[in-house]
Formats: structure tokens, C-alpha cells, sequence
């Protein structure tokens, strides 16, 4: 995309969450998250079992589609399928697992200082805006990394979670939803996030891209391609350059 092309029809923003207005290393998060919620589970399940398995049912999320079924649906099919773990059961752990285990994993989630600045300015552009983290996680967990970092009373229009979507990153459907969702076209939405394949991936149905670099993840070594790219700095400038004035609604 030529540097200021079709910036007038940008009328919303999908942010991702960790690595891009979160400091998380998810190499580090998933397994502490994995590890303590089968510790839920260890009456039912040997815990590596657990972990093997919710492992394989993330991977099964990104790597496929659901023939109709919510992300939720299919991984906790997997689950069952493979532990015997019903449904019901899983929900009733998981709760506990939510009151008395999540806050566990808070040290390892750190705000990041322009991200606030960043979200309230695409919102004082009057744009619409939706929080588009890979939807593996329930609601419970990622309410809780936005509220570590600092970003919970934000208006989102959307906040993708495991329970409200279909699709994952890279899948172009995925992009395709969350703008319908957000009552706008692919090619009206800006996504900006930070890895080179599950972000960049919205061009594949005409979205155009922000790589922010602050913290990038590179899985394609270097044959990548986006539309504009820079750090946070850098992207709380290009947002000024989006929409127009304060949202009235």
C-alpha cells in the first residue's frame, strides 16, 4: 500500500494483545497457564496428559476450521474425545481454576506504558475498535490480561475470545468475521499487531497492516510483507493520521 492511500476509508482497528499493547512472552505464559489449570484437573487427568492434550486442541484450533462450530465447541470436543472429560465437568474446574488459580499467572503479564495512549487515541479518532488477540483462550483469561494491563475500561466493540469466534490467526476467515462483526468491511479496518504471520495474514483478504516491531515475532525469516510498520511511537503518530474526531455515540 503507497504510504497514504485509501487512509480515509479506514474506519476501524484491530489490535492484537500480547507483544502488542501487552509485554508477554508466550512461550512462558501458555505452558504456567496450561500447567496450572490441569492442576485442576489431576484427579481426572495425569497433568502432562492434560497439557498434551489442550496443547494439541490449541494447535487443532489455529491449524483448521470448525465446520460451523465455535472455537469453545471444538476444543472442548477434543478434550472429551481424548481425556473423557464432559463438558460440564470442564466448565465446573475451570471455574475454580478462575477464583483460585489465574491470578497466579499476573506476574507474568506487564502493562505497557503508550498502550493506553495508543488505545485511547484511536478512539478519540473515532474509530471503532477491536481487541483481536488469537481467540484460544476463554473470556475469563483474557479479561484478566487486559485488566493486567491496564486496559479493561476501554469500549471495545469487540474483544475476540475462544467463546465468540470460529476462526483463529492466520486463517483469513478469522479477519473476515471480526470486521462483519465490528459492522465494517475487511478493507475498512486496520490490523496491527506484532508476528509476521498471524497478524500479517488480514492482507489476505484486503485488510491492510501496522507491524508494530517493538517486539516482533518473525515466523517467516524475513519474507514478510506489511503495509506500514514501526514501533509503538510510531504507530501512536500514523493513528492521528486515521478517522476524524471523538465518537459521539
Amino acid at each position: 500500500m503507497e504510504p497514504d492511500r485509501h487512509l480515509s476509508t479506514l474506519r476501524g482497528v484491530l489490535f492484537d494483545l500480547d507483544g502488542t499493547l501487552l509485554q508477554v512472552d508466550m512461550g512462558e505464559f501458555i505452558p504456567a497457564y496450561i500447567g496450572r489449570l490441569g492442576s485442576h484437573f489431576a484427579d481426572q487427568v495425569a497433568p502432562d496428559r492434560f497439557a498434551r492434550t489442550l496443547r494439541a486442541a490449541i494447535h487443532a484450533l489455529l491449524a483448521g476450521e470448525g465446520e460451523g462450530k465455535n472455537n469453545e465447541e471444538r476444543l472442548l470436543a477434543i478434550l472429551e474425545q481424548q481425556t473423557g472429560l464432559a463438558a460440564a465437568h470442564f466448565f465446573d474446574r475451570f471455574q475454580a481454576f478462575v477464583s483460585d488459580g489465574l491470578a497466579e499467572l499476573a506476574p507474568l503479564v506487564r502493562g505497557l506504558p503508550l498502550a493506553r495512549t495508543i488505545l485511547q487515541r484511536a478512539f478519540d479518532r473515532g474509530l471503532k475498535v477491536a481487541i483481536a488477540t488469537n481467540p484460544v483462550f476463554p473470556r475469563a483469561v483474557v479479561a484478566a490480561r487486559l485488566a493486567w494491563g491496564g486496559l479493561a475500561e476501554f469500549p471495545f466493540d469487540l474483544v475476540t475470545t475462544i467463546e465468540n469466534s470460529r476462526y483463529c490467526k492466520p486463517q483469513p476467515d478469522y479477519f473476515r468475521d471480526v470486521a462483519a462483526e465490528i459492522g465494517l468491511a475487511p478493507e475498512e479496518c486496520l490490523m496491527v499487531g506484532n508476528d509476521t504471520s498471524h497478524d500479517l495474514a488480514a492482507r489476505q483478504v484486503g485488510m491492510p497492516t501496522f507491524l508494530v516491531d517493538t517486539w516482533l515475532v518473525d515466523r517467516n525469516n524475513g519474507h514478510f510483507a506489511c503495509d506500514f510498520r514501526g514501533g509503538h511511537p510510531d504507530l501512536f503518530r500514523f493513528l492521528g493520521r486515521l478517522g476524524a474526531s471523538r465518537r459521539m455515540n
